[in-house]
């Protein structure tokens, strides 16, 4: 199969009902403070990877952890995983500072996420 490449699982986003008391967690399983500290998003850079805090599963509803492919087309590989039987749950949109992100269910209905850094 000829595709679009991925560059790899290297962003993963928690839902969580107590933003404060999960970035006390996570600051202490990760060892390092987060980069990124709001009301609505806490960010952590470690390893090579971000793991993102978002609170009430964000306007998205998360309510599991959902990893998200690095890509360089969010299109294509958007249109290469539905044509295989994926169906869209959230469209590419840009997010802020050029990052494009979308999500889809495989058959089995887990939540996979697509992002791409313009």
């Amino acid at each position: 199969m000829t595709g679009s490449s991925t560059q790899g699982i290297k962003t993963v986003l928690h839902p969580v009902s107590d933003l404060a008391a999960a970035k006390q967690v996570y600051t202490a399983l990760l060892g390092v403070p987060p980069q990124t500290d709001e009301s609505y998003y806490v960010g952590f850079e470690v390893a090579g990877q971000h793991i993102g805090l978002v609170p009430g599963g964000g306007p998205q509803g998360m309510s599991a952890p959902v990893a998200y492919w690095h890509v360089p087309d969010i299109e294509a590989k958007l249109a290469e995983v539905t044509a295989a039987g994926a169906t869209v749950k959230e469209a590419a949109h840009d997010v802020g500072g050029g990052r494009l992100v979308a999500t889809f269910t495989d058959p089995d209905g887990n939540l996979l996420g697509l992002l791409q850094d313009r």
